[in-house]
């Protein structure tokens, strides 16, 4: 299938700093992209140059809508927002607080005929089950109505990609996973293509097809949520998606076999998955096991070799942060997840062990753990 937008090589520079660097992505029409990363990564800028409100550097971005004409925007063919065919809502959705829910759709429509304006917001206000509040103004309209406004806004002109900036961040967290699978099925139902920001990793689990995680202005990696969340391919993508927490290790060469050594077991090189022992073995570097709930067991060893820092209640039963005995130790933690049906108290020395045949190792860089 033809890929609906393509952003190949995409660099933005501010004041002498660069913003985002080389920067390839592509969507087919009717993909749902997340696109995470820690704060000051460059998210929101590459919305904004999307939009048009940043110039880019360098790169190229295609548009090929299947019933418009192609668009190519490039630093020779710098086109303005307005010519882009590209919705966007912003994080406080930037409704205008002196027109009411009908006026504010049809803001973007005045180039149509009045008919077709009225005929076009009739159909928007029924699709986002707004119509009782069509000459209600913003301020008389919760969060989540006035969402479905600034959304009904940005699909009046019919765009061809929909850019949205944070849209669940001021939703009430009752209601944002209610919102998000309804929104969800509106633009599926629409075939629209999306890119949306968000801090919020779970966001990306119920509201897209794919996720891009961004780090200093890059995109890392790109895939499906589940396969990225399985195969993160740097120790920045498994951090910030917080997929378990970190435990240092040690490689052993021993006759030409390695090995890796934590204070809580030892595990041989058949058990370290997607990453190679012998490039890490080369390197002066922070070597760090990626460990998920999953992967720790109490046994029953006559020396203990943890003790309980923290205890928090979750829904799948307690959650304890273990520190090591040995601290005068490179390989020393103090921040290891634990989960238990089994209630512990605060300071109780356990003995714990890895389990599973197949773990991530990376080699961080130092003081960035």
């Amino acid at each position: 299938m033809q890929s609906l937008i393509n952003i190949e090589n995409l660099t933005v520079e501010l004041q002498a700093k660069i913003i985002l660097s080389n920067v390839d992505l592509s969507l087919e029409k009717g993909e749902i992209l997340g696109l995470v990363g820690p704060s000051g990564c460059g998210k929101t800028t590459l919305l904004n140059t999307l939009a048009g409100f940043i110039a880019q550097n360098a790169g190229i971005i295609e548009i090929k809508p299947t019933n418009k004409a192609p668009i190519e925007i490039s630093i020779n063919n710098m086109l303005p927002a307005e010519q882009r065919n590209i919705g966007m809502i912003f994080q406080d959705y930037a409704l205008f607080p002196h027109l009411t829910v009908n006026e504010n759709i049809c803001f973007g429509l005045s180039a149509l005929a009045k008919t077709e304006q009225q005929n076009r917001c009739a159909e928007l206000l029924t699709l986002l089950e707004l119509s009782e509040f069509s000459q209600r103004f913003p301020h008389q309209l919760s969060g989540g109505q006035q969402q479905r406004v600034a959304i009904a806004r940005a699909l009046a002109p019919q765009p061809s990609l929909l850019l949205l900036d944070e849209p669940f961040s001021n939703i009430d967290a009752r209601l944002r996973n209610e919102l998000m699978i309804e929104i969800r099925q509106l633009l599926k139902r629409l075939g629209m293509t999306a890119i949306f920001v968000t801090h919020n990793k779970d966001e990306v689990f119920t509201f897209a097809d794919k996720i891009a995680v961004m780090h200093q202005g890059q995109v890392l990696q790109v895939g499906s949520p589940a396969s990225v969340c399985q195969q993160p391919n740097s120790w920045q993508v498994a951090d910030f998606l917080q997929l378990g927490s970190w435990l240092p290790a040690s490689l052993i060469n021993n006759n030409n076999k390695l090995s890796v050594r934590t204070l809580i077991g030892e595990l041989d090189e058949q058990s370290i998955k997607y990453q190679v022992l012998a490039d890490l073995a080369k390197q002066e570097s922070n070597n760090q096991l990626l460990i998920k709930p999953n992967n720790i067991e109490r046994c029953q060893l006559k020396e203990y070799n943890v003790v309980i820092e923290h205890i928090s209640v979750t829904e799948q039963g307690f959650h304890y942060l273990l520190r090591s005995i040995e601290q005068n130790s490179e390989l020393s933690f103090s921040q290891l997840s634990y989960y238990s049906q089994e209630l512990h108290t605060l300071g109780d020395a356990l003995s714990v062990r890895l389990k599973a045949d197949s773990f991530h190792l990376y080699a961080v860089e130092n003081n960035h753990l």
